[in-house]
């Protein structure tokens, strides 16, 4: 089951998303707030996260860059501003996609279902398989401990390889230096 944050201060309209999204299997949970949404989109494993641009704490906007510089989750921004000038800020800040208000609620949860989907399809072909990683023309194998690039051999040391590998089977997210001595190095 999908986790969605909602962030939305009319309170008609985020009880209108959400109950939307529930009767179509989604587990979701409101904000109201800004800063509150940062917090939560970065501690709370969301898969999707709805977005108002007016919002009290800080805007959508700032909302939106901030999430987008600490995790990978489709933002799909929800606004009564319909300008192009808004619309092209919100996809140039990170936005996936932008429905405008007033909306229909049945569109508003085909959109979520199909950007769950391209997000869910483009990053299962990223994923580890195993012992082998297939990412962008980079290819891990750790049984093997071969790696190569764009079919050519690249000669890496142990130390070199388990590094790699870490970061590339982490990708998109930060490893803190302890976490890498620990795992790499093991101490």
């Amino acid at each position: 089951m999908s986790k969605i944050l909602i962030v939305e201060d009319d309170p008609e309209i985020a009880m209108l998303e959400r109950d939307y999204l529930e009767i179509e299997g989604f587990e979701t949970q409101v904000t109201d707030n800004g800063q509150m949404a940062i917090t939560q989109a970065v501690t709370g494993d969301y898969d999707l996260i709805l977005l108002d641009l007016m919002l009290p704490g800080c805007s959508g906007y700032d909302v939106c860059r901030v999430i987008r510089d600490k995790i990978d989750v489709p933002i799909l921004m929800v606004t009564a501003r319909t300008e192009s000038v808004d619309k092209i800020r919100g996809l140039g800040l990170g936005a996936d996609d932008y429905v405008a208000k007033p909306f229909d609620p049945a569109e508003l949860v085909a959109r979520v279902k199909a950007q769950l989907r391209r997000y869910t399809h483009y990053n299962e072909n990223d994923r580890p398989v195993g012992d082998i990683i297939d990412f962008n023309g980079l290819v891990i194998n750790r049984s093997t401990h071969e790696c190569t690039l764009y079919d050519k051999p690249l000669n890496l040391t142990p130390l070199e390889f388990d590094i790699l590998w870490m970061l590339c089977e982490n990708r998109g997210q930060v490893i803190s230096a302890e976490r890498l001595f620990e795992t790499v190095w093991g101490e």
